[in-house]
């Protein structure tokens, strides 16, 4: 599976959303700014991440995801 695909995925699962994907072989790592992480729990937001490339992690398509979200307030401090 190709980093655009799964960026794909994602950045239609949330809309308005900065996603970033690098991989190393089957193994990804993701980067998501959304709103959508506005109030919600890490556990949550990876919840939301895996929700879409789920099937891919079950298949072996994806053999490891690492994920880091961030709200768009949370991104700007950190940079």
């Amino acid at each position: 599976m190709q980093v655009e695909q799964v960026a794909a995925l994602l950045e239609a699962a949330l809309p308005d959303s900065d996603i970033d994907v690098k991989n190393d072989g089957n193994h990804y790592f993701v980067t998501a700014v959304s709103a959508a992480f506005d109030g919600v729990s890490r556990v949550k937001r990876q919840q939301m991440i895996y929700a879409v490339l789920n099937e891919h992690v079950l298949s072996g398509t994806i053999h490891a995801l690492h994920i880091k979200t961030f709200s768009p307030a949370e991104w700007q401090a950190q940079a």
